[in-house]
């Protein structure tokens, strides 16, 4: 009998701590420390970033960049609470969903002026409500920039309105659309908003028509390029998807010794339709500086050894990396590194070439010259959109300085706009005048 209420003090006691220890587990959330909790997860996978505008992100284009359901219906509520539009970085900045750290990773990608000053003084400035003269509706899809100045419009603005248009993919597609195009003021909307032949909302359909339009060939705006300076993205500007674009460029860096020598050699290309290379051809244009030399006939191998402290970097061919030692991938990359940029400037570049041996490419550099006389350089001002969208070092911050030179033609204003981290401009500067 006593063992009996020996076991069941001890299965009360147990029992009591349990509910003890439930207890205080429960009632001391209310003292747990939460100011470390963030609304972005440090987890996220980095995205592959590009340039921007904040105020056109659906909520799937917000996902891909590494924001939650939630952070992105936070992000959309705050745009509709500050008038349905970002006018500066420094607004987005203060949305609370948006880490600092997510900020810093996005901010050199936002197609929008730094901060709320400078927003307002570029519109006052450069975009100011123009004296419309409208006498009959239209559909701006068919405007000509001459059109556009008849209006009212100067010449630069007429030229920026062109500039949305195509980048929106050669329609303006609804008035919502039309609106947001940042040289139309409200209230010069509100003037041509009833003459617009253009439907009120943005068709459902439109973020998968965005996605794709490089791939519609009414829509694709060719200009003359040069098929071995361009990289997978500039592939993909003129229609082909991304995998196909990958092909091409291996293709060419690869099997080619990084570069195609003659229009035959891109139309062997197979992922390349006859019907698609019919509609690039006029507008291929080789430059002699980006063809790497042939390697020769088998008989040149008997010559005597190359001298490399007589080879120019900017000349060095496939078959004499080959000899130094660098194997075909290695010498294609550096190959094909060299034609996108046009030609190596310093010999830190060339260390920086994707599949090298950094330590037999040291060598290398320790021999030979580097001429860089013959590199084309350009300003800000008059640098070729297809060569700023193109260039290795310039592409990503392109459509930013094809935006901020419509209205502005001095280079350090340019410069000073574009805010760009120390390192990135450092290089960029590298083929400025």
């Amino acid at each position: 009998m006593m063992i009996k209420s020996y076991y069941q003090k001890i299965a009360f006691l147990g029992i009591f701590l349990i509910i003890l220890f439930v207890f205080q587990k429960y009632t001391g959330r209310a003292k747990e420390d939460f100011s470390d909790v963030k609304f972005i997860s440090e987890k996220n996978v980095t995205p592959a970033l590009t340039d921007f505008d904040p105020n056109t992100l659906d909520e799937g284009q917000w996902k891909k960049l590494g924001f939650s359901a939630k952070q992105i219906s936070t992000i959309l509520r705050y745009k509709e609470m500050i008038g349905g539009k970002f006018i500066s970085r420094e607004q987005l900045k203060k949305c609370y969903a948006i880490s600092p750290e997510k900020y810093s990773l996005l901010a050199t990608y936002i197609l929008l002026p730094e901060t709320n000053k400078e927003a307002k003084f570029s519109g006052s400035k450069n975009f100011t409500s123009t004296s419309l003269v409208i006498h009959k509706k239209f559909n701006p899809d068919l405007y000509s920039q001459t059109d556009w100045m008849k209006m009212g419009f100067t010449e630069r603005q007429a030229e920026a309105i062109l500039k949305y248009r195509n980048y929106l993919g050669g329609s303006f597609i609804s008035k919502d659309k039309f609106k947001e195009c940042f040289i139309i003021s409200d209230e010069n909307y509100i003037k041509l908003a009833p003459y617009l032949i253009l439907p009120d909302k943005t068709p459902n359909h439109f973020k998968n028509y965005s996605e794709n339009k490089n791939t519609s060939k009414s829509k694709i705006q060719y200009h003359p390029f040069d098929p071995n300076i361009l990289d997978v993205e500039g592939w993909q500007r003129l229609g082909f998807s991304a995998g196909q674009s990958k092909v091409i460029v291996n293709y060419r860096d690869r099997n080619l010794q990084g570069s195609f020598k003659n229009t035959e050699e891109i139309r062997k290309c197979f992922v390349i339709s006859s019907e698609k290379f019919v509609e690039i051809k006029p507008y291929i244009q080789f430059n002699p500086t980006t063809i790497a030399k042939p390697a020769g006939k088998k008989t040149e191998l008997r010559q005597e050894k190359t001298d490399f402290s007589k080879i120019d970097l900017n000349k060095i061919t496939f078959k004499q990396l080959l000899e130094f030692g660098f194997d075909e991938r290695a010498a294609g990359s550096l190959i094909g590194f060299r034609n996108k940029l046009g030609g190596f400037i310093n010999k830190d570049q060339i260390l920086t070439t994707y599949n090298i041996d950094k330590e037999l490419t040291q060598k290398l550099l320790s021999i030979a010259f580097l001429d860089s006389s013959g590199v084309q350089k350009y300003t800000l001002s008059d640098a070729p959109e297809e060569w700023l969208k193109n260039h290795p070092y310039f592409k990503y911050s392109a459509d930013k300085i094809i935006f901020y030179r419509i209205s502005e033609k001095n280079d350090k204003k340019i410069w000073k706009f574009l805010k760009l981290k120390p390192e990135y401009e450092t290089r960029m500067r590298l083929y400025i005048k």
